[in-house]
């Protein structure tokens, strides 16, 4: 016996196979728990972007801080498909790096700042959801933020290489008309329990008419403001599990160290939804793609999105507040 309570009628004890067995047979014993590990409660005062506040609350408080568990997401690795990564910038603390570059002719870095933005909302420590999270910057959009199917194709094909199942997330801010070779793509991440999130799209039309937001093996997300509406720009239906926040996101930009830029669209919803599923990736036991898909669909905020969904689950991601 390690330890007698007195707050409880019980004891901490290490015991052998049939020594536990024993004791939970023992009809005077109530019960028998594993131990486990517990973690302190992360939190942020005052909070830099709306969105980290509205993912850690089931009600609409913006005045309330960012609450979070302080696993922050370590150990994972959140790959960011878009227009590379400015890893130099000081909200990554050291944690991003340049994976792959699929623009001919290009720089080993962000020339857009798309990808910056996206990735600081997914793991920076002073705007990210999931503030330990590794970032791995996949090249695949131009400085003008265009890119080709096959150059996206390559780069999930980069990263469906070398993304580990259980301690991996991916996020496509990106999309376009429908295109197999993508969505053939998207089912090879999924086959290979990598979970994809993506951005619905900012044509404010059926998202499961575009490509990646209408594949099949992706979670794909729409866009809120900061009155729990969707924003005016949002692509919908019933191609889109979940909604993030997406309306004047502020987050790491390029052309500094500690710059920063205030945008909207989907591309900033869908951050917020991979750093929450980095967040719970991080606790262990989700080791599919559709066990991470699942997890963010349970933990969501049912039924708080106000206004017209156009089909869409009505569903705003929700980090479990300290979880």
């Amino acid at each position: 016996i390690v330890r007698e309570y007195n707050a409880i009628p019980g004891f901490h004890a290490s015991f052998d196979a049939a020594t536990l067995k024993a004791i939970q047979a023992n009809p005077e014993v109530a019960y028998v728990e594993q131990d486990a590990v517990v973690t302190i409660q992360g939190s942020q005062s005052p909070v830099p972007s709306w969105g980290l506040t509205r993912v850690s609350q089931t009600t609409l408080n913006l005045s309330s801080p960012y609450y979070y568990n302080d696993l922050a997401g370590s150990g994972v690795t959140a790959y960011v498909v878009d227009t590379g990564v400015y890893t130099a910038h000081s909200d990554f603390g050291g944690r991003a790096t340049f994976g792959a570059n699929f623009i001919s002719g290009s720089a080993n870095t962000d020339e857009n700042g798309h990808g910056t933005h996206v990735s600081g909302t997914i793991g920076g420590t002073k705007y990210g959801v999931a503030k330990k999270v590794n970032i791995v910057g996949v090249k695949v959009l131009d400085a003008q933020g265009s890119g080709s199917t096959s150059g996206v194709v390559a780069g999930m094909d980069w990263v469906a290489a070398r993304a580990v199942a259980g301690k991996s997330v991916v996020n496509m801010s990106l999309g376009g008309g429908k295109s197999q070779a993508i969505d053939d793509a998207a089912a090879r991440l999924y086959a290979k329990n990598i979970p994809l999130i993506v951005a619905a799209g900012n044509s404010a039309n059926n998202a499961c008419t575009g490509s990646p937001a209408g594949a099949a093996n992706t979670y794909t997300v729409g866009a809120t403001d900061k009155t729990d509406y969707p924003a005016s720009f949002t692509s919908y239906g019933t191609c889109v599990e979940i909604f993030g926040p997406g309306v004047g996101i502020t987050s790491a930009w390029i052309g500094g160290t500690s710059a920063t830029n205030t945008i909207s669209g989907t591309s900033m919803a869908t951050p917020h939804v991979v750093g929450v599923a980095a967040l719970y990736i991080a606790k262990g036991g989700l080791n599919t793609a559709q066990s991470v898909f699942d997890k963010l669909t349970t933990t969501s905020t049912k039924n708080i999105v106000k206004g017209s969904l156009g089909g869409t689950a009505n569903r705003l991601v929700y980090n479990g507040g300290a979880i």
